[in-house]
């Protein structure tokens, strides 16, 4: 009896819903083997059947992506399931989906893998920061459609429905912490559109009257690393002589931080810009109005930073701007109304920075009532 090669709207609301299936594959000999998968699907092709994609991405492996277990075993039996469920102590929202599915390995230049790698880059920002257009694609075609519990819930704002509204922001808290300050980057390029997915984070941003009181400056070619590294240098060594440091002291926090500007694949100059804001014949009310200026500059470089972890990159913040923002303006040829606040190193760790402790909640409220 053939099955059924498409998804109910609840079923697809389901599958779009939960982050992460399980994909099980079968040898030559009939040797299961099961992975959890991240996945992509389109509802209907031309011929009408339901497909799922799986990225073969660029997270650590131990072999080469052709000689996975799970792409072998394509190759000698196309036969596969993937089973996307949800666990949940409020047994009312449990549900599952079992894909029954006709397996193929879609290489770079097929239309399948033309179909695939858009859906996986929008549902998962990671992948925007990955080289995925030379690596198959592992493409499931749906030859058999099972569900259980909240996958069928048919009625709209059913039990799936509820769930996407109660889960509203609920990857954030691990995002939070799992940010980090990276000092030692791969010599490796970051792409384009990873660094307008930052960008794009930043603009989202608070900021006093909408005014968006901030501007970027994008820097990714080494000559014009090189120019912020020089022109900021003077000024560095002079602020440090004026500590009492001695020479030697300040040759090597020198050379340091112009490795952190020359090595970093990217660097965002973030710079404060005024001419947008309130006029006030007070000085105190202008004061206030350049503090929420500054704050919001805050506010969208950690959108920024947060929007860069979430697609697999890492940062740093560098303050250096702060003490020469003539010298940094002038080396990059940037307006007289940009001051620059902040620079933000951009790319691959090279290795597991360093973390400092952070304070408990109970030792930085101050008062609650």
């Amino acid at each position: 009896m053939p099955g059924r090669t498409t998804l109910g709207a609840a079923e697809a609301a389901f599958a779009a819903e939960c982050r992460v299936g399980r994909l099980a594959t079968a040898d030559a000999a009939g040797r299961p083997r099961a992975v959890p998968v991240c996945y992509a699907f389109d509802a209907g092709g031309a011929d009408g059947a339901a497909r799922f994609y799986i990225a073969l991405d660029e997270k650590p492996k131990a072999v080469a992506a052709r000689a996975l277990g799970r792409v072998r075993d394509i190759l000698a039996r196309p036969e596969a399931a993937l089973l996307i469920d949800r666990y949940d102590d409020d047994w009312s929202r449990l549900g599952y989906l079992l894909i029954h599915a006709r397996a193929e390995l879609a290489e770079p230049g097929s239309a399948a893998h033309a179909a695939g790698l858009p859906p996986l880059r929008a549902r998962y920002p990671q992948y925007r920061a990955m080289a995925l257009e030379d690596a198959p694609l592992i493409a499931l075609t749906v030859t058999d459609v099972s569900a259980w519990g909240a996958a069928r819930a048919e009625e709209p704002g059913g039990a799936a429905s509820e769930w996407l509204r109660a889960g509203r922001g609920a990857d954030f808290p691990p995002l939070a912490r799992g940010r980090r300050s990276v000092r030692a980057f791969q010599r490796r390029e970051v792409p384009q559109a990873a660094l307008e997915e930052m960008l794009e984070a930043a603009r989202w941003a608070p900021s006093p009257h909408g005014r968006q009181p901030w501007r970027f400056a994008v820097l990714t070619r080494p000559e014009p690393k090189e120019r912020l590294a020089a022109a900021m240098g003077d000024d560095w060594r002079a602020i440090l002589a004026q500590d009492g440091q001695p020479d030697a002291t300040i040759d090597l926090r020198l050379a340091k931080s112009r490795a952190r500007i020359r090595e970093a694949p990217a660097l965002i100059l973030a710079c404060l810009y005024l001419d947008g804001l309130d006029r006030y014949p007070d000085p105190e009310r202008q004061r206030a109005e350049e503090i929420m200026a500054i704050q919001s500059l805050g506010a969208a470089v950690q959108n920024m930073l947060l929007a860069a972890y979430a697609i697999g990159l890492d940062t740093g913040w560098m303050c250096a701007p702060l003490f020469s923002p003539d010298a940094a303006r002038a080396a990059l040829g940037l307006d007289a109304s940009l001051i620059p606040h902040a620079l933000i190193p951009v790319g691959y760790a090279a290795r597991e920075p360093q973390r400092r402790p952070h304070r408990p909640v109970s030792e930085l409220v101050a008062r609650w009532d």
